[in-house]
């Protein structure tokens, strides 16, 4: 069981990077983002092609985040310059990105299972378990892209790409270009989901054409964990980065739920439909909660 929470941690981590991604486009640009699924294999992909050749898993990575950050540009364009609705031209850029995949690769999967990763040398070099490697590699990662994106989203052009998400019209009103916020949002979005994508192949140790297949569904139910248990602090989620820390403990915990379960017995196969429960359970929480709230205030009032 311990090895398994191990495990369902590190995961949770290099996962909480792509549901970071995510967050970017759902909760800030209000756009559901299907490009993701393709871009997490593209990073993967490009990752394990990479590191086949001879690269550096580091230098790998940082590929793996170009490649995401290409196939983001793309649905940008697709959506801005054509006017294509955002959730269809992430569509159309995930349904050609199986096939671009396939051409990256040569083959539907590139093992990696006698090349160095990032892992396997941070293991070689302090002899600690490989769960405990990628944990470490994961939280150095994470904690250092949650810095940067809580400095990025401070500054004038991504005040504006926040703005872009609350009221268009205003932010347009008051000059900003928002085509280029929306590009700017969906390239850092899939740039994020992208190196995921390179981390987790070299944590599995091999890229696969279906290895992003449901990821918007981990990403989103990640995401409304974590918001479900940060209104439950004090404060809740008043400060912005609090928000994206409960993005990536929201992916933890949904991996700890699916360990546990998988532990219980539960069938592997299963999974999706467990993931479409969560989700709807966590939505469906804070509406209860704010209606039994409603009703206690509408019955002390009534009493009074």
């Amino acid at each position: 069981m311990l090895t398994a929470m191990l495990g369902a941690v590190s995961q949770g981590i290099l996962w909480g990077i792509m549901v970071l991604g995510v967050f970017i486009t759902y909760k800030l640009l209000d756009i559901a983002d299907l490009t993701v699924d393709g871009s997490f294999a593209t990073g993967g992909a490009v990752c394990a092609v990479c590191v086949v050749a001879g690269v550096n898993p580091v230098l790998a990575i940082a590929a793996s985040m170009l490649a995401g950050a290409i196939t983001g540009a793309v649905t940008g364009f697709l959506a801005t310059a054509f006017e294509i609705p955002a959730i269809l031209a992430g569509i159309l850029t995930q349904i050609s990105l199986w096939s671009v995949n396939l051409r990256i690769m040569g083959k539907s999967n590139t093992p990696l299972l006698t090349n160095e990763t990032v892992f396997t040398q941070l293991g070689n070099a302090t002899g600690l378990p490989a769960n405990v490697c990628a944990i470490i590699v994961g939280l150095i990662v994470a904690v250092a892209i949650v810095a940067g994106l809580y400095w990025f989203f401070g500054t004038e052009i991504g005040s504006a790409l926040r703005a872009t998400g609350d009221n268009e019209a205003m932010i347009r009103a008051l000059g900003v270009n928002t085509n280029t916020t929306k590009v700017i949002a969906l390239t850092l979005s899939n740039a994020l989901v992208g190196l995921s994508g390179g981390l987790i192949c070299q944590q599995q140790k091999y890229a696969d054409i279906g290895m992003g297949t449901g990821a918007i569904v981990i990403g989103l139910a990640a995401i409304v964990i974590g918001e479900v248990l940060g209104r439950m602090l004090p404060g809740g989620l008043s400060k912005f980065a609090h928000r994206l820390i409960s993005a990536v403990v929201g992916s933890i915990v949904y991996f700890l739920i699916r360990a546990i379960v998988l532990q219980l017995g539960m069938d592997a196969n299963d999974m999706k439909l467990l993931s479409a429960i969560i989700v709807a359970i966590a939505l469906c929480v804070p509406v209860v909660t704010e209606r039994v709230q409603r009703r206690r205030a509408y019955s002390k009032g009534g009493e009074q």
